[in-house]
């Protein structure tokens, strides 16, 4: 069983699912920075030994449709790190295009990646962590502000969202801390990787580097910092 983290002397021991994806990889570089002790999680293996190497840290490889696989992430983090202390997940699907052209497979593909997924492995993180332990995802804009032939995609994270707020109710009074990420466009390639369609024109993008301060002010918050969920146009 993983031991209760003394806060005192120890760095965070994190999970970051997603670490082979652009915002992933991003952010458990910045995170590995400040000296938190990370655990890889991600689809591409060759990417992920890669950044297992670099950031000298545990690993293992996922995929989305695999729920069970999923869920097993946080345990087989907390058993290599000793404990676990908050986890992130950053790991998406997009479909473009109006909403009587998007298949019903579409539909469940996104759901599977967008919301199912990620559903899956902060489930299984929560008798895992203990105060002041932090979970987080990334939702985007759309979460709270769905937009025209993204329908499939903004319902998707809409449903994440509903989900971290109810689990940050449920938690309130316990230390843990549930942050739903809702970050403005940022340019990571995910839109031209669209499982269907092609997008429409988008807002400039963020920077990246702005982006995923957002995420590391989710474990580590300054006293100036504005919420985790502050966002701009509809993104990522």
């Amino acid at each position: 069983m993983p031991d209760v983290p003394d806060a005192s002397n120890a760095p965070p021991r994190l999970l970051v699912v997603g670490a082979t994806g652009v915002l992933g990889g991003a952010a458990a570089d910045a995170l590995a920075r400040r000296g938190d002790a990370i655990f890889l999680a991600g689809r591409d293996r060759e990417r992920l030994a890669s950044a297992a190497r670099r950031l000298k840290a545990g690993s293992a490889p996922c995929d989305a449709y695999d729920l069970d696989g999923m869920a097993a992430l946080p345990r087989l983090a907390a058993e290599a790190m000793g404990g676990l202390d908050g986890v992130l997940v950053a790991i998406g699907a997009v479909a473009f295009g109006p909403a009587e052209e998007t298949s019903a497979a579409v539909t469940e593909h996104l759901f599977a990646v967008n919301t199912l997924a990620p559903i899956a492995v902060l489930s299984a993180a929560l008798p895992l962590l203990h105060p002041p332990g932090t979970l987080a995802a990334t939702t985007g804009v759309v979460a709270v502000r769905p937009q025209p032939r993204m329908a499939a995609y903004s319902a998707s994270k809409a449903a994440l969202s509903a989900w971290l707020t109810a689990v940050a109710a449920e938690r309130r009074r316990t230390g843990l801390s549930v942050a739903d990420l809702h970050l403005p466009h940022t340019d990571t390639g995910l839109a031209g990787r669209a499982v269907a369609g092609s997008p429409p024109p988008l807002p400039r993008a963020a920077p990246l580097e702005e982006t995923v301060d957002r995420i590391v002010a989710a474990f580590h918050p300054e006293p100036s910092a504005g919420g985790p969920s502050a966002g701009g146009p509809p993104g990522t």
